[in-house]
């Protein structure tokens, strides 16, 4: 069976996903676990942003999502000052909990600060009163510096890489062919094999992907930045299960993102080809580590990403 041709729909809804409503200022308090007190977010007054969800095969909501809408949300708090932007230079994210994607995601923002060139924010993403999310950002305006970067790896051309279509055609249901060719807006190749389906063929803990939107995205760096952390959360973690000859679609596997930081050296780019390098330094303690490299098809370092993961084996 060949995988469905993906369709131009895929890309408009994520950027109907990444539309939020702001709501305006509003208190607002976040509850912790069962039995623990309601927790005020702080003294200022946040910002209030509200955004649906893309469906899920699972019904639990895509972490690389709400880390975009997160990242769209603290960076439509920040100003120009004297006419000149700040684009987002870093973030830093918890996981807290899944979501559900048949209901919204509250975004607060809290605005901790704006400095002479740095503009600091927090946001909670929040269902049902609790937060699924908690990232701080940092947003600078551009600077001239010292300027140094580590070359891009060599890798084929992302045209004489397969295809998701080509590779996994003959070994997914339906359905699942829908979901994985058809339903994303991010194109991925994996330049070693995927491991959707079966493990890869060498133990080792690293890999190259080419990736980009699906369609042309708006000229907006925000909008941009954001669908690169939305892509980013795909892959992170395959290193770790290619070393140990684990597959996505392994029944033993029990995984889950706990966090996710990424740093924007450059102007990022998602609607063009991206070469996503990563490798998993360590796992232990039921955790997987991966760390990532993303860069422009003609060798500019965009940005560097990490993650830590939980990836059980139910059997151990």
């Amino acid at each position: 069976m060949r995988l469905p041709e993906p369709t131009p729909d895929a890309v408009a809804d994520l950027l109907d996903v990444l539309d939020l409503t702001c709501l305006g200022e509003a208190r607002i308090t976040v509850q912790g676990a069962p039995g623990d007190d309601e927790t005020d977010l702080g003294e200022s007054t946040p910002i209030v942003f509200v955004g649906r969800s893309q469906k899920q095969t699972h019904g639990r909501v895509f972490g690389g999502q709400v880390l975009a809408q997160s990242l769209v949300a603290a960076a439509r708090t920040v100003d120009p000052v004297d006419g000149v932007a700040r684009p987002i230079h870093s973030l830093h994210a918890y996981f807290v909990r899944g979501g559900d994607d048949s209901h919204p995601i509250r975004f607060v923002v809290e605005r901790v600060r704006d400095g002479a060139s740095f503009s600091t924010r927090r946001v909670q993403a929040v269902q049902y009163g609790r937060t699924i999310l908690s990232m701080g950002c940092s947003f600078q305006e551009p600077a001239q510096g010292l300027d140094h970067q580590d070359p891009m790896p060599p890798a084929p051309d992302p045209m004489d890489v397969p295809t998701l279509a080509d590779a996994l055609g003959e070994h997914l249901d339906p359905a699942a062919a829908q979901f994985f060719a058809a339903r994303r807006p991010i194109e991925l190749r994996h330049v070693e094999g995927n491991i959707y389906v079966r493990p890869g063929r060498q133990r080792a803990p690293r890999q190259s992907v080419w990736l980009r939107a699906r369609g042309e995205l708006p000229d907006d760096p925000v909008i941009h930045a954001a669908v690169l952390a939305y892509a980013s959360d795909y892959p992170l973690l395959e290193p770790v299960l290619r070393r140990h000859g684990v597959a996505w679609r392994d029944p033993r596997l029990r995984p889950a993102s706990l966090d996710h930081a990424m740093w924007f050296h450059r102007v990022p780019r998602a609607d063009d080809w991206v070469l996503y390098t990563m490798a998993s330094p360590s796992a232990s303690g039921g955790r997987g580590l991966g760390v990532g490299r993303m860069f422009t098809a003609d060798g500019v370092l965009m940005a560097s990403v990490a993650q830590e993961g939980m990836l059980r084996l139910k059997d151990s």
